[in-house]
């Protein structure tokens, strides 16, 4: 954390503080619009990962009509095609200007500290349950210290209230730990992380690529777009195969039809979402689930059947251990690129299986005594979203990010900390369309802000988050992401009860019970 060189510093008060300006902020703002909120953004555009952490490759993993904005569809938003990273950045930029909100942003604003000042409330999970405050009490709750355009003088502004949407990706790379001497230190090659590859243009890229010997570590989507560049970079007879290695399998989809069917049907409707457990339900819907288990189980091993057949898992042993339907719940199913399977038929992608490795000299070492050679490594290991929080948040705030032992970040409706007073974090719950998802977070926490209702007891809050994680925990081992993916229109239905909207969105009964929900539903006025 930054140190604080004033005393007293001299202050810009504001009602409302908005933190990034990527999707997640600049949804905020427009929510927030009428509270003239002041947003400070580190780079010199919005767009967040869409804009510093996009391969020249990186495309949408969803139709234009997934993820666009309830109230500005996507011009062409019938266009079949995955928008590319442009595209969507070029999308944003026309949904803020559209609605005045860049006037808001500070650009080139870094947030290095937060400083509270309100009162001091409860500080530890479990502990006991009382009011929420006033969202705007009239007096600042949180400081914080702004570095503008590189320089050393730290600007001081003051809010009643914050919201924090610098997210869970980018910034801040996850590195793996080493063993002693085996670290990037004695690799001969070049080592860096994806984030560092972000930045390289296309030019670069493929110079940093072409003709070498590439092991890409991961096998996420930044890591299966990172291997087709590094095989495209290589063709022709000087090409150098690129080796993606793989220490957890995930399942990968081609596209959103399985057997004719469109995707949606087995897990975006009311109906899909019947067979999976929620938070808060009843007795007779907990038997509900219990019987039609074998009919979930059933979805997941027909969508995992056309994917066996239509993709070269097992040619590759490439196949997950895991059902399907364990990727689907944590948000983790990645959309494979089409000539993916193409160039590892070609030999320009190849796949090495394994639990641990190190560096050595020449390359790489694993755990089964095998080494490869390699002249550039390439960590697609991830992000550590919740370091970037800790670097900002002050204690005793700092230590309340993450619940132990899951390491989520409790949020009731995937926005409010219980724990910490007047801050609202947007973007950090995940589901099958992100951007839907921030807006209508949004949209509750801009009704809350104008007390248009008042939050549960603290205690209460924590007890909803718990139960979520619970679900979680027993739907998928990889229960450490919070994922909403198989209960979303629940979520989106308390969210809406809360607000005082009505929760069904549909016109009829067909559509409520199997057409997808998204964001276009909540546009409608109540």
């Amino acid at each position: 954390m930054a140190e604080n060189h004033y005393e007293n510093p001299p202050l810009t008060i504001s009602k409302v503080g908005i933190i990034g300006a990527g999707v997640s902020g600049i949804a905020a703002a427009k929510q927030l619009y009428h509270h003239n909120p002041v947003v400070f953004e580190a780079s010199d555009s919005i767009g967040g990962v869409w804009r510093t952490c996009a391969y020249n490759s990186t495309k949408l993993q969803s139709a234009r009509k997934d993820y666009e904005f309830s109230d500005f569809p996507w011009p062409n938003r019938d266009d079949p095609s995955f928008p590319t990273h442009v595209e969507v950045v070029d999308y944003l930029e026309s949904y803020a200007k559209h609605f005045d909100v860049l006037k808001f942003v500070k650009f080139n604003s870094k947030v290095m500290e937060l400083r509270f000042v309100g009162q001091q409330g409860t500080t530890q999970l479990g502990g006991n349950g009382g009011a929420y405050g006033s969202p705007l009490p009239g007096h600042p709750v949180w400081q914080i210290a702004v570095q503008t355009n590189g320089s050393q003088n730290l600007q001081w502004y003051a809010f009643e209230f914050v919201v924090v949407c610098i997210g869970k990706y980018g910034d801040i790379p996850k590195i793996p730990s080493f063993p002693h001497n085996k670290g990037p230190e004695i690799f001969q090659g070049e080592v860096l992380h994806s984030i560092d590859y972000c930045k390289l243009d296309k030019d670069a890229a493929s110079q940093l690529l072409k003709g070498k010997k590439v092991a890409v570590i991961g096998y996420k989507k930044s890591a299966i777009d990172l291997a087709v560049e590094c095989a495209e970079a290589n063709q022709g007879p000087e090409g150098q195969p690129c080796t993606m290695v793989v220490r957890t399998l995930h399942w990968t989809v081609p596209h959103y039809s399985v057997w004719g069917l469109p995707f949606f049907l087995f897990y975006s409707t009311r109906a899909s979402q019947l067979l999976h457990e929620k938070p808060n339900q009843s007795f007779l819907r907990t038997m509900l689930c219990y019987l039609l288990s074998p009919l979930r189980r059933g979805v997941s091993k027909f969508i995992e059947s056309y994917l066996l057949w239509k993709l070269p898992l097992l040619k590759y042993s490439l196949k997950p251990d895991h059902p399907f339907e364990e990727d689907y719940a944590s948000c983790q199913m990645a959309i494979m690129p089409e000539n993916f399977f193409t160039e590892a038929d070609k030999g320009n992608i190849v796949f090495k299986r394994s639990s641990n490795w190190w560096f050595w000299k020449e390359g790489i070492e694993f755990d089964d005594n095998t080494k490869m050679k390699a002249d550039v490594v390439i960590l697609a290991t991830g992000y550590d979203g919740k370091k970037k929080l800790k670097t900002i948040l002050p204690d005793p705030f700092r230590s309340l990010i993450e619940y132990h032992p899951s390491g989520i970040m409790p949020l009731y409706r995937g926005t409010i900390h219980p724990l910490i007073p007047n801050m609202a974090f947007v973007g950090y719950i995940e589901s099958v369309a992100n951007l839907h998802t921030s807006e209508l977070r949004s949209m509750w926490l801009a009704r809350y802000v104008d007390e248009k209702f008042k939050l549960p007891s603290t205690e209460n809050m924590l007890e909803q988050i718990y139960k979520e994680m619970e679900v979680s925990r027993r739907i998928t081992r990889f229960y450490k992401r919070h994922c909403i993916s198989t209960f979303s229109i629940n979520h989106g239905d308390e969210i809406c009860e809360e607000m005082g909207w009505n929760s069904w969105r549909k016109r009829s009964w067909f559509a409520e019970a199997f057409s997808p929900y998204g964001s276009q539903d909540y546009r409608l006025k109540n």
